[in-house]
């Protein structure tokens, strides 16, 4: 599991500014994933950030610098996006992509828990 190190120190460090959020770090997605509130919300995956947002707004976001679409096994996630390093190089830049994903968490669905054998 391949994550860079700095980019996951500058998610934590803005995600502290919101204490009333229960975050938990977990990894998954083959990097680090931070969860708000028992919810996926933004994970660092090699130097990319892996986004959840609301998927009515997929054609607002596409067209912004660093944007790439979610595809895992040949199947296109809707909802979910990856944004390369140049999509979010400045502070602003940056904010607006955890900012998106910190907007949709209280709508999102949780994932069902798996039962242990």
């Amino acid at each position: 599991m391949a994550y860079n190190k700095q980019l996951a120190d500058n998610v934590r460090e803005y995600l502290a500014r919101f204490p009333e959020m229960e975050v938990e770090e977990k990894k998954m997605f083959g990097g680090l994933a931070f969860m708000i509130n028992g919810k996926m919300c933004v994970n660092v995956s090699d130097d990319n950030l892996m986004c959840r947002f609301d998927p009515g707004i997929t054609q607002d976001i596409a067209g912004k610098t660093g944007f790439l679409p979610m595809i895992m096994k040949g199947k296109e996630y809707k909802g979910y996006c990856y944004v390369e390093p140049i999509g979010f190089e400045h502070k602003k830049d940056f904010e607006f992509w955890i900012n998106l994903c910190l907007d949709f968490n209280d709508r999102a669905r949780s994932s069902k828990k798996r039962k242990k054998k």
